[in-house]
């Protein structure tokens, strides 16, 4: 009996090593593509995902805010900023915000602004009309799991 339970922990220990050193993450493989920024960035030190939910100018005011001055502590190569925005923080991305180009500045020194595709698609279904959106903002296909999967990466989730 002793045996056996030495041998599913052996094997269990096995499988998990092998796909650590191959990188695998089959269970959110769909979101996966998206949290894979810090791959193409294999030198950043500080990874931090700002979370946005709510249309509180105050706090669309505090995510700028804080963006920048992570890019001016850390530097822009050595920290990846990700801003996930999804129900009514969307409103943070769209076209005619009047943040528009101090988030447009942000996206230029790295920073990455995701909006919840989820989100976009309630309101096209509920209104009839898809809201226009900042075209340099990045579409993740639900704003909740992609903050999932980008913790599972070791980034730092703050909603401010």
């Amino acid at each position: 009996m002793m045996k056996r339970s030495k041998f599913g922990l052996v094997a269990a220990a096995l499988v998990w090593a092998v796909s650590v050193v191959a990188g695998t993450d089959f269970a959110h493989a769909q979101d996966a593509k998206g949290a894979d920024k810090a791959l193409e960035r294999p030198f950043v030190e500080h990874r931090i995902a700002l979370q946005l939910s709510d249309s509180d100018p105050v706090r669309q005011g505090l995510i700028v805010s804080i963006s920048y001055k992570l890019l001016e502590v850390y530097g822009p190569d050595s920290i990846d900023v990700q801003v996930v925005v999804f129900g009514p923080g969307i409103d943070l991305l769209k076209e005619d915000n009047p943040r528009r180009q101090q988030i447009d500045s942000l996206i230029a020194q790295g920073v990455t602004f995701n909006i919840c595709g989820y989100t976009l698609d309630t309101i096209e279904r509920k209104t009839g009309k898809r809201p226009k959106i900042n075209p340099k903002a990045k579409l993740v296909p639900a704003g909740v799991p992609f903050l999932l999967s980008l913790a599972e990466k070791h980034y730092t989730i703050v909603r401010p």
